[in-house]
């Protein structure tokens, strides 16, 4: 029987193992988190290196060049408490690349007034344009209106730089930053608290929602986090709770004074997604009841989307009945109160410690992690108020956790394998957009999920034909140089490698990029490597062509 061409043949593989010091002025800093070194109390399953490889897979976004060295002297225990504390953690590489994107610091007000300004000046050229008897469509009309308008121009690009900015600036810090946990977990709950850029306003909001919502609350207390979120333009905007307000909020205003109002009502979206997907979980026991009650609670949390675009509580909108939320009534004659009340009870819901302590042992273990875990890091969840380092603390120093089986168990998304291949190639970071679009390109457009419930956390969502397929193609582009700032060349062995023997060069790319195992079939791919069985391998030769290969290889697949 003829063996397969490469293509296919790895990718029969690649499926198979799928399924298987602050200024002057500044305000004073929070006092940074205790440094808790936890030991292991007994034999973990995984050996000394792999255990090293494992934190380095798990708790980041894996190895740079020098990395397991670096974690082998340290001492694994010692690096994971570290990670905990990204406070001690010293990033100024990382500060100083994201310093060139000026996207990150624009506030929210002033990339809303300049989309107003940029829209208002846009409808007046197309009004002019069809006054004069101009039959161009509306997309030519706007090109057009741009030429001629540099203001139009720069205020319409500078709502679009700041979106593309944050997307390039999520995966530089994964590659660059040192503090890798803080990455995890950023991604994380970007993902657990999903919004869609490609919805009317929110890619506006979203820079602010990055910056001043998940990311300092990532390693926090859930209530802060989940308080951040519902208060949040982005979340408001995105989910139309910002439309929402009591039945009978259009008897009660003038028809002159808020003529638009009265085409609102009751919006459940917020509400369902509040105890579905943020805190109960699916099929946890609430009734739509429940999500009515829930609705009408957080009428009046609102914002005005085309102006400050902040949070604000409307009275005169809001439900002020007396209401029955999962079994605690809360009384009528209360205003914003309400919604803060409905946040108390689900935080402090067992069903929401167990939600969240599932889905972050999903993420840290494997795709079906022991359900004596998921209980123990629930009660650690409720015990400690939420607080999200302790839970996180509680999974990765636990034995299942360190285990054989959760050895290399999951598989990587778009966002994991682009990442870790720019680290792995030692990468200084890429402040264009090409290598957040190669993640967009493998299937995860970041903020790019149109659905609330974010991307998938488990390996069979990634992996099917096609997605190997570019999966290996992404590899032999990185190879072949064609990501900006990003190279081969940038592996610190690569030097010495460059003219050795076939056989030494893939023992060696085994070694640095697969954590020194790989199969008979893949090492066999890397030697054979040379001849042009796949297209993508124009243009890459040598010691290129085998790191290419390797990213494309089922072991780098996993984590």
């Amino acid at each position: 029987m003829m063996r397969p061409t490469f293509p296919v043949r790895w990718a029969w593989i690649l499926l198979a193992a799928a399924c298987a010091a602050p200024p002057a002025n500044a305000p004073p800093r929070p006092a940074p988190s205790p440094l808790i070194v936890v030991p292991a109390t007994e034999p973990r399953e995984q050996t000394a290196d792999q255990q090293v490889q494992h934190v380095l897979d798990r708790l980041g976004f894996g190895a740079r060049p020098g990395d397991v060295a670096r974690v082998r002297a340290m001492g694994v225990d010692q690096w994971i408490a570290l990670q905990l504390a990204p406070d001690h953690i010293d990033d100024r590489a990382a500060d100083s690349l994201l310093s060139s994107y000026e996207g990150l610091r624009v506030p929210t007000s002033e990339l809303v007034t300049a989309y107003v300004q940029g829209q208002q000046a846009l409808r007046q050229s197309q009004r002019q344009a069809a006054q004069r008897g101009d039959s161009a469509d509306r997309k030519d009309m706007r090109a057009e209106a741009m030429r001629e308008d540099p203001a139009l121009r720069e205020r319409l690009r500078q709502t679009r730089r700041a979106m593309g900015d944050v997307q390039s600036a999520k995966l530089a810090r994964a590659v660059v930053s040192e503090r890798q946990l803080q990455e995890v977990m950023t991604d994380f709950w970007s993902n657990h608290f999903s919004v869609f850029a490609g919805k009317g306003l929110t890619r506006l909001f979203i820079p602010a929602y990055d910056r001043e919502v998940i990311r300092p609350n990532a390693l926090g207390h859930f209530r802060d986090l989940l308080g951040a979120v519902a208060r949040s333009p982005a979340m408001l905007f995105y989910l139309d709770q910002w439309q929402s307000a009591a039945d009978s909020a259009h008897r009660t205003l003038s028809a002159t004074r808020r003529p638009r109002l009265r085409a609102r009502g009751l919006n459940e979206n917020y509400a369902r997604e509040l105890l579905e997907l943020h805190t109960l979980g699916v099929d946890a026991g609430y009734t739509q009841q429940d999500v009515i009650e829930v609705a009408r609670a957080f009428t009046g949390w609102t914002m005005n989307p085309r102006q400050q675009a902040e949070f604000m509580f409307r009275p005169e909108i809001h439900d002020a009945d007396q209401k029955v939320v999962l079994g605690h009534m809360l009384a009528a004659g209360r205003g914003v109160e309400d919604g803060e009340a409905v946040l108390d009870i689900l935080a402090r819901d067992p069903r929401t410690a167990r939600f969240i302590a599932h889905k972050l042992a999903v993420r840290f273990v494997s795709d079906e992690p022991p359900p004596a875990l998921v209980e123990r890091a629930a009660a650690v969840f409720l015990r400690t108020d939420g607080d999200i380092r302790e839970v996180v603390r509680a999974i990765v120093t636990s034995q299942e956790f360190f285990s054989r089986a959760a050895f290399h168990s999951k598989v990587k998304s778009p966002f994991e394998l682009v990442a870790s291949a720019l680290r792995a190639v030692g990468a200084q970071g890429d402040t264009s957009m090409r290598s957040a679009q190669a993640v967009a390109f493998l299937g995860q457009p970041i903020y790019g999920h149109q659905a609330p419930n974010g991307w998938p956390e488990t390996g069979e969502s990634w992996m099917n034909t096609g997605a190997i397929l570019n999966r290996i193609n992404f590899g032999m582009a990185l190879a072949a140089n064609r990501l900006p700032n990003a190279s081969v060349t940038d592996w610190s062995d690569a030097g010495r490698l460059r003219t050795a023997p076939r056989d030494v060069q893939v023992d060696a790319v085994i070694a640095a990029f697969l954590g020194g195992h790989a199969s008979p079939d893949t090492r066999q791919i890397l030697l054979d490597g040379q001849h042009p069985l796949t297209t993508q391998l124009a243009g890459t030769s040598g010691l290129a062509q085998v790191v290419g290969l390797a990213i494309g290889a089922p072991e780098f697949q996993r984590r």
